[in-house]
C-alpha cells in the first residue's frame, strides 16, 4: 500500500507538484489566519458590541470601495505577462510599483473626502475611515506578491503575511484587555498594511531578487492601463457588489445592522480564501495551456469549476443547517440575529467560487470588456434590491441582495452573452453536479 503511494506521489509531475506546494503555502497561511482571526474577531465584536462592530465594518467596507481601484485591475495582466516575458520583469513590476503607488495616494485623499461628505455630523467615522485608508498606500508594494505568484512561490507571500497578522494579532488582544477605544483598532489595521508591505519587501530580497533593478517605463505603464481600464471599472463593481450591502446598510438603516450583518459575512467569506489560493495557484497552468491548445484550456477550466462546485456545496450545506448555533457560539447571544443572515449569505461562495474562477477565462480570451458590462450591471442590481430590501428588511434584505446579485453576474449572464455560453455550460455542469453521476455510470 505504502509502495504504491509513493509510486504515484513520483508519478506527479513537477509542474503538478509545484502547483500542489503552493495550493499548501496558500491554504497554511488561510488556515492559521482564518482560525486565530476568527477567535479575534469574535472577542472584538463581543467587546465592541454591535453598534461600534458596526461602525468598524462600515469604514473597512468603505475604504475597500477605493482599495479596488487602487489595485488598477493589474494583478493577472502582469502575472501573464511576467509568465510571457520574464526578461522583461524589473520594467513591468517597477512600472505596476509606481502606478499603484500614485493611485494609492490619490484615492487616500479621495475617500477622506468623501467620507467628510457622507457623515459631515460624525467625527468618530470620519477618524476611523481616514486611518484605514492610509493604507491603500501601502497595497502598492502588494506588486511584490506577483511576482511570487507568476512563479508559484506563495511561500514568500504567505510568509510575509504572517509576521503581520501575528503582531498586530497580539497588538488587537492587548487593545481589547486594556479596553482601549474604537480608533486603536483602527490604528492597528493600518500598522498591518504597513508591515506586510516592509516583509514582502524583505522576502523579495531574501528570493534572490533585487528590488532597486525596478524600473518605470512611460510607454509600458500606457500599454498596462490601456487594457486594465475595463478591469479597474470592473474590479470596482465587484466590490461594489461585495461591500456596498455594509455602506448600504450603516445609510439606510444604522451601525447595529452593519455589526449583526458583519458577523454573518466575516463567518461566510471567510472560506472564501479557498477559491482564491487555488485559482492563483492554477492560473499560470491554464494560461500556459491555452496557448498550445483551447479544448485542454477548457477541460481544464472544467476540473477548476467542477472542484468549485463541490467545495462550496461542501461549506454551504452544513452551514445553512447550523447557522444560529454558529453565530451564537462564536459572536455571543448579542448577534443571534446573524443566523439567519448566515444561513442566507453563505449560498454566495457558490459564485464568488465561480467569479474567481472566471477570471482566468477572462483574461485568456482577453475579454476585460464583458468583465467590465457583467460586474457593472451586478453592481447596478445589488445596490437596486439593496435599496428595495433593506428598508423593511435591513441586514437580511441585504443578504439576499447580494446572492442574487452573485448568481445573475457570475452565472446568468454567461448564456446571454455568445463567447461565454461555453463557459455557461461548463457552470451548468458544475452547479448540478453532472460530472459525478457520469463518473457513477462509468464506474456501474
Amino acid at each position: 500500500m505504502l509502495q504504491k503511494l509513493t509510486e504515484k506521489v513520483n508519478q506527479i509531475s513537477p509542474e503538478l507538484r509545484k502547483i500542489i506546494s503552493n495550493i499548501g503555502w496558500l491554504f497554511t497561511d488561510r488556515l492559521l489566519r482564518m482560525g486565530v482571526g476568527i477567535i479575534v474577531t469574535a472577542w472584538l465584536a463581543r467587546y465592541l458590541g454591535t453598534e461600534q462592530f458596526g461602525l468598524y465594518n462600515f469604514a473597512i467596507a468603505f475604504v475597500t470601495l477605493f482599495h479596488t481601484v487602487a489595485t488598477l485591475g493589474l494583478d493577472q495582466i502582469v502575472v501573464r505577462n511576467i509568465v510571457s516575458d520574464i526578461e522583461h520583469k524589473n520594467t513591468m513590476l517597477g512600472t505596476a510599483l509606481t502606478l499603484r503607488l500614485s493611485s494609492g495616494i490619490l484615492l487616500f485623499l479621495s475617500a477622506n473626502l468623501a467620507i467628510f461628505f457622507l457623515r459631515p455630523d460624525d467625527p468618530l467615522t470620519r477618524w476611523v475611515v481616514g486611518i484605514i485608508a492610509g493604507g491603500l498606500i501601502f497595497e502598492a508594494f502588494n506588486t511584490i506578491d506577483l511576482w511570487f505568484q507568476s512563479q508559484v512561490q506563495s511561500k514568500y507571500t504567505v510568509l510575509a503575511k504572517n509576521i503581520g497578522f501575528i503582531l498586530i494579532t497580539t497588538v488587537r488582544i492587548i487593545l481589547i484587555s486594556i479596553e482601549a477605544p474604537l480608533v486603536s483598532f483602527a490604528w492597528a489595521a493600518l500598522a498591518e498594511t504597513g508591515i506586510f508591505a516592509i516583509s514582502l519587501t524583505v522576502a523579495y530580497h531574501v528570493s534572490g531578487q533585487k528590488l532597486f533593478d525596478w524600473k518605470f517605463d512611460l510607454d509600458r505603464g500606457k500599454t498596462l492601463l490601456q487594457e486594465s481600464w475595463p478591469l479597474i471599472l470592473s474590479g470596482l463593481a465587484i466590490m461594489v457588489y461585495l461591500k456596498i450591502d455594509q455602506v448600504m446598510l450603516g445609510q439606510l438603516a444604522d451601525d447595529a445592522a452593519v455589526g449583526i450583518y458583519s458577523g454573518a459575512t466575516r463567518i461566510s467569506e471567510v472560506w472564501y480564501f479557498v477559491a482564491i489560493a487555488i485559482v492563483n495557484s492554477v492560473n499560470p497552468s491554464i494560461l500556459e495551456t491555452r496557448k498550445v491548445s483551447e479544448s485542454k484550456f477548457y477541460q481544464k477550466l472544467q476540473k477548476l469549476f467542477n472542484l468549485m462546485a463541490v467545495l462550496a456545496y461542501a461549506i454551504a450545506i452544513p452551514v445553512t443547517f447550523l447557522s444560529r448555533w454558529i453565530v451564537v457560539v462564536i459572536f455571543g447571544a448579542e448577534y443571534a440575529a446573524a443566523g439567519l443572515v448566515l444561513s442566507i449569505h453563505i449560498w454566495a461562495a457558490l459564485f464568488v467560487f465561480f467569479g474567481w474562477s472566471k477570471g482566468i477565462w477572462i483574461i485568456a480570451e482577453s475579454q476585460t470588456l464583458y468583465s467590465l458590462v457583467s460586474t457593472s450591471a451586478g453592481a447596478v442590481l445589488n445596490i437596486v434590491l439593496n435599496f428595495w430590501l433593506i428598508p423593511q428588511y435591513r441586514e437580511v434584505g441585504a443578504a439576499i441582495a447580494t446572492v442574487v446579485s452573485y448568481g445573475f453576474t457570475d452565472y446568468v449572464l454567461c448564456f446571454i452573452y455568445p463567447p461565454a455560453r461555453r463557459l455557461a455550460l461548463i457552470m451548468t455542469e458544475s452547479i448540478t453536479l453532472t460530472f459525478v453521476v457520469k463518473r457513477l455510470f462509468r464506474r456501474a
